[in-house]
């Protein structure tokens, strides 16, 4: 399975250790994770890089790094991951190869500050979508999100998840929005 995606504007693929820089530039600011519990040490972002370049499934699960694909720019991150429940972070122990973890899977994202406002995570979770329904088997995907954070809503929205009210995940109740194979093969036939 090709794990190197490309859409209009942009190139995925798998994050590595490479992205440490990237990471450390995302994660250590706070406008960035003003809706994640605010900003990571240094230290905790080294140290979880082993896990974020992971990869589960036959490779589908894990995170993948937007860039340009013209100037190789870097921009955040996009992932497909097992959703916590009663826990407030992903549990790296079940991201493992050759396995599907059974729990819902989420989609989600980050970007640093200057590539905010030009719908690259739009685009990157579009793209996403296209490979999850095209190449993988599973059915659905879902996603949550601050409910402060209507810039992530809007994006949700834009890539055709649908609003389903809330679900207990990350330790809390908050919104859930899913989308479905059936959903999104209905809403990309061809005209």
């Amino acid at each position: 399975m090709n794990l190197e995606l490309h859409s209009e504007r942009l190139t995925l693929k798998p994050i590595t250790p490479a992205e440490l820089d990237l990471c450390l530039e995302m994660f250590t600011d706070p406008q960035v994770l003003r809706y994640a519990d605010g900003p990571l040490p240094r230290a905790t972002i080294e140290q979880k890089m082993g896990d974020w370049t992971k990869r589960g499934g036959d490779g589908c699960i894990g995170i993948w790094c937007i860039s340009d694909q013209e100037s190789g720019e870097r921009f955040g991150t996009v992932a497909l991951l097992p959703m916590p429940v009663d826990d407030k972070n992903t549990d790296f122990s079940r991201v493992v190869p050759g396995h599907m973890p059974e729990n819902d899977i989420e989609i989600g994202y980050f970007l640093k500050r200057p590539a905010w406002g030009h719908g690259y995570a739009t685009e990157a979770c579009k793209r996403l979508l296209r490979f999850v329904f095209e190449q993988t088997s599973l059915d659905e995907i879902v996603a949550t999100f601050n409910p402060k954070n209507n810039a992530s809503r809007n994006v949700l929205l834009k890539a055709g998840f649908v609003d389903h009210g809330t679900m207990w995940s990350y330790g809390e109740e908050g919104p859930i929005f899913r989308i479905s194979r059936k959903d999104w093969l209905a809403s990309n036939e061809p005209a």
